[in-house]
């Protein structure tokens, strides 16, 4: 029993860390910036690869006060 809940742990783990490293791909190649770094960034470990890259490549915070 517990090697399938290890089993289910990994094959979810690797789903969110694949996930997250094609948004930051396709997302960052769309937007101009070091593509390969982020989606390189994005298979290392989650959730602080996706914050960065909206709050300092992106800069979030700045596009909404120039409106």
């Amino acid at each position: 029993m517990m090697d399938a809940e290890m089993l289910l742990v990994f094959i979810t783990c690797a789903i969110i860390l694949i996930s997250q490293s094609l948004f930051l791909f396709i997302n960052a190649r769309k937007h101009g910036h070091n593509y390969w770094l982020w989606g390189i960034l994005g298979l290392i470990q989650a959730p602080m690869p996706t914050l960065f890259y909206l709050l300092f490549a992106r800069k979030l915070w700045r596009s909404k006060k120039k409106k």
